[in-house]
């Protein structure tokens, strides 16, 4: 899976959570959470809903390390199948 279908995945994930959020918007070093104004529980559909998506079990302890998108396809690029 190339980076850009990842970006397509995780935008995918994310208009389901924020579906009022500008996602073209969005910038690869921009904070998730701040930017897109999501809360703890909406992230953590967030992140549930990427690994339905993705096949990508993300463990809790890494959910500090996934900030900001490109945070997200670097994380997830190295793990997807």
């Amino acid at each position: 899976m190339t980076e850009a279908q990842i970006k397509e995945t995780i935008f995918k994930v994310l208009g389901r959570i924020a579906p009022e959020a500008q996602l073209d918007k969005l910038a690869l070093n921009d904070n998730l959470r701040e930017t897109l104004d999501i809360d703890s529980f909406d992230y953590l559909q967030f992140l549930i809903g990427l690994n339905e998506e993705l096949g990508v079990e993300i463990p809790e302890a890494d959910y500090g390390q996934l900030t900001t998108l490109a945070d997200l396809i670097r994380y997830l690029s190295a793990r997807v199948r």
